[in-house]
């Protein structure tokens, strides 16, 4: 089904002064310390990780290389292990030097970690450690996950048609604190002898002040709506945090403010998706959701994320895991990963063109009927990796972006 070229809705962000209006066809900048408007050479750090990750960081990298080389811009690329790679290599999920060129680079760009092969491994030896030690190396705490249900790909979603078409949402999730951060934590014994094993849900306020104030300045900049989902009926955590978006909407007295249980918000997911704009809530209840809201656009496989700091090279990366049952097959859906990229351009680098090239590249080659796997529909054509990244290769080369 065709549709006309227009850039994929993924609106650019900067912390101090949110994504630009819908339908606004020019991005903002986004704080990066290299970037300028004369700045055309980037460092930029890959980290291709386990599974399907090494297959479609190859394919980005060679999207990246040819949009740059159109705009005028080179990249410097350094791959580096991570997760389980970098337990092969070096024994540490995280090895000091892949976070030193990390945080010394422009913008990080992430493939996929874990596997069976490292999952009776102990806490600290598990690839997935690797990646809570990045973000916090890093310090990205805001995570930005959109969900645009793409007109090409409407019919691949689980969601009736009426339900599905239109679909575009963001979901900022705070990444950096609650119960994946928090302390205490571990195992232990109680009063009875039984074995326990224990967490702590725990934010300081001005964490939840500060992914607020980015969701509410994003919703602002959107649709005017911001929905805070929460447990606060049951969790004192979520209390706290409910009470602390309250108190931030002061601020933001021209958007909409919504409190939503995330039962309840999981089930609106798929019940009327198109009720939400921006949603803002916790680390553990994101991690959650936007995987749930992928799934509305078809494919986890179509989804990129941006990773941000107030300061230091973002961390951009495809939501989908490792996929280690196809990994090698070249079965895996490289388009997450591309748009990711994009975002790696426009979020990071303030490279608008070069970004929106690729968008527009991405858009072209699903108007041309190409699909992999996850996204195949009877009437198109199916392909592996390899080729869905040679035909997007082929748009790049004569897609021309509208930004000036």
């Amino acid at each position: 089904m065709a549709a006309s070229m227009q850039p994929i809705n993924f609106r650019p962000f900067r912390l101090h002064s949110l994504l630009v209006p819908k339908h606004h066809s020019r991005p903002l900048i986004i704080r990066c310390s290299a970037a300028s408007s004369t700045a055309k050479s980037y460092n930029i750090t890959l980290l291709p990780g386990d599974g399907i990750g090494p297959e479609v960081i190859s394919v980005a990298k060679n999207v990246l290389n040819l949009a740059g080389s159109l705009e005028g811009i080179e990249f410097k690329f350094k791959e580096m292990p991570m997760g389980g790679a970098a337990l092969d290599l070096t024994g540490v999920p995280l090895p000091e030097e892949t976070l030193s060129t990390a945080k010394q680079s422009d913008a990080v760009l992430l493939g996929a970690i874990g596997g069976y092969k490292w999952d009776k491994n102990e806490k600290h030896l598990k690839p997935e450690t690797g990646l809570l030690q990045m973000r916090e190396g890093l310090k990205v705490f805001a995570n930005l996950r959109p969900a645009s249900v793409l007109p090409q790909l409407v019919d691949a979603s689980t969601l009736k048609k009426e339900v599905a078409e239109g679909v575009d949402l963001m979901v900022v999730r705070e990444l950096t604190g609650g119960i994946y951060f928090g302390k205490p934590r571990g195992f232990g014994t109680n009063e009875n002898g039984e074995e326990i094993g224990f967490n702590t849900e725990v934010y300081e306020a001005y964490e939840i002040d500060r992914i607020a104030r980015i969701a509410f300045e994003t919703a602002r900049k959107r649709g005017g709506k911001l929905c805070s989902v929460d447990k606060a009926n049951v969790l004192e955590a979520s209390m706290f945090w409910r009470k602390r978006v309250i108190a931030i909407a002061a601020e933001y007295p021209d958007v909409e403010l919504t409190h939503m249980y995330v039962d309840n918000a999981a089930m609106q997911l798929v019940r009327n998706p198109k009720q939400f704009d921006t949603i803002v809530t916790n680390n553990i209840f994101g991690d959650i959701l936007s995987d749930e809201a992928s799934m509305i656009t078809g494919s986890i496989g179509m989804l990129p994320s941006a990773s941000l700091g107030e300061s230091g090279p973002g961390l951009f990366e495809p939501i989908h895991g490792s996929a280690p049952d196809i990994a090698g097959q070249d079965k895996a859906n490289p388009l997450a990963t591309i748009l990711s990229a994009a975002m790696l351009l426009k979020y990071g680098l303030g490279e608008v063109k070069a970004a929106e090239r690729i968008e527009l590249a991405v858009l072209n080659t699903l108007d041309r009927g190409f699909r992999t796997g996850d996204i195949y529909s009877d009437g198109n054509k199916l392909v592996g990796c390899k080729e869905m990244g040679e035909e997007v290769l082929k748009s790049v080369d004569t897609k021309t972006p509208t930004s000036v």
